[in-house]
């Protein structure tokens, strides 16, 4: 059997159609098999998912020939809906089949359009595993970005809206796992860490930590986990002085990125994801159980010795 041209689409082709990581998942696995299996596959992406995923050879839906392939591919999601049922208007001239859906109507037009399908789940049928779990390929960093719009005590000195904007843009476009946090514990609201130990174990999981805030960089270097500081604060402020306290080399100042840009973000993320970074965030592990001695022992001093029980 000779191969055949394939387009493999899903909800993550179309407008509107809230991909999620699952559908793309899906997706890549199907088009995996079928280039292992000999077959010429294009994935078709909609416009948000492209921007992501283009590079690796993606088309955009929306600007498919539908008489360029002898076969279409839905997969994933819920066989339902009209972006489905459009498949068999705009692909008539092709075989169409769907694999790993859910079926909620087997009679649903959007259904009986479809030459094949093969169900993750639906009536009468027992359900079978769904292809997003399927190993992924190569992993990416998870980067825990800590950020501070406040400090108004520095006055003018504050960038902190232009230091934001530059942080946010720049690790928007990173291909890394990219988790916002906070320092600020409250434990009424379940999507805050509601004590310090809560957010330390989330800052151990990290591969890299962003911040603007110093006990983002404080807490990063206690967990072994290199940290990017970036000071908001014109001429420096306490994330300058804190760096300097541990001797931590990756810093930029708000003066250097906005004048220079990203460049200097590219060159100290890169030495923290080396393995000079990770070592150095390893030692400032190991330094933490003495740190502020000078400082405690100051404040003992001052206090002068335990009085006498009578």
């Amino acid at each position: 059997m000779s191969a055949v041209r394939v387009l493999v689409i899903g909800w993550s082709s179309v407008l509107h159609g809230e991909a999620t990581a699952g559908d793309v998942l899906s997706t890549e696995a199907v088009a995996e098999r079928l280039r292992r299996a000999g077959h010429d596959v294009d994935l078709a992406w909609s416009p948000a998912v492209h921007l992501a995923y283009g590079p690796r050879g993606g088309l955009r839906y929306d600007d498919v020939d539908p008489t360029a392939y002898g076969h279409v591919v839905w997969v994933c999601g819920p066989l339902t809906g009209e972006p489905v049922r459009e498949v068999h208007e705009r692909f008539a001239t092709a075989r169409r089949t769907a694999v790993g859906v859910s079926v909620l109507d087997p009679q649903d037009p959007a259904v009986t359009g479809f030459d094949l399908v093969v169900p993750r789940d639906g009536p009468g049928g027992e359900p079978r595993r769904d292809l997003a779990a399927r190993p992924a390929v190569d992993g990416v960093d998870v980067v825990g970005v800590f950020l501070t719009h406040g400090q108004g005590e520095y006055g003018a000195r504050r960038r902190h809206e232009r230091v934001g904007e530059a942080v946010t843009g720049w690790i928007g476009a990173l291909d890394v796992a990219r988790l916002e946090l906070d320092t600020r514990i409250d434990p009424r609201d379940w999507r805050m860490p509601a004590t310090a130990e809560q957010v330390l174990a989330v800052v151990a999981r990290l591969d890299v930590v962003v911040t603007t805030r110093l006990h983002g960089l404080v807490l990063a270097l206690r967990c072994g986990v290199p940290a990017l500081a970036v000071d908001p604060v014109a001429g420096g402020g306490k994330v300058s002085a804190q760096a300097r306290a541990w001797g931590w080399p990756a810093l930029v100042g708000a003066e250097e990125l906005l004048a220079q840009g990203a460049v200097l973000l590219d060159e100290q993320f890169a030495w923290c994801r080396s393995g000079s970074g990770r070592a150095a965030a390893h030692r400032a592990r190991d330094e933490a159980p003495g740190v502020g001695e000078e400082q405690l022992a100051a404040l003992e001093a001052a206090l002068g010795p335990r009085p006498a029980r009578g």
